[in-house]
């Protein structure tokens, strides 16, 4: 083998070691994104848990000193506000994906729920 092959091979060893670096770090920024999304998701769902919780906690106490005399548990619109409110806090209350975080834009069918119950 000369000089020249051996040359050769070490050179083609270094392009493709490059390569592989180059594919290593796209890969370690995929990582990264999706290890930053996954805490986002995992906050997230911390706070929506707490968030049901405390109101779970607040229906339960206002049924409770309600009594039995009340005919109905909620005014009328109540649903509709909270439904609104969620939307508003950037959440999908269409049934195609209810409770999903909305990336920042509208979402045609949850507007046109809106649209429905006027």
């Amino acid at each position: 083998m000369g000089n020249r092959e051996i040359f050769d091979q070490v050179s083609d060893m270094e392009k493709q070691i490059g390569e592989l670096y180059e594919q290593l770090g796209d890969l370690k920024g995929k990582l990264s994104d999706l290890l930053e999304e996954n805490h986002r998701l995992a906050v997230e769902n911390h706070n929506l848990r707490h968030h049901l919780e405390d109101h779970t906690e607040a229906i339960s106490e206002k049924t409770a000193t309600k009594g039995s005399g009340s005919s109905k548990g909620s005014h009328p619109g109540e649903g509709y506000d909270n439904l609104a409110r969620l939307y508003e806090e950037g959440f999908h209350i269409c049934n195609l994906e209810f409770g999903s975080p909305r990336r920042n834009e509208d979402c045609i069918f949850c507007l046109d729920f809106f649209d429905k119950t006027k």
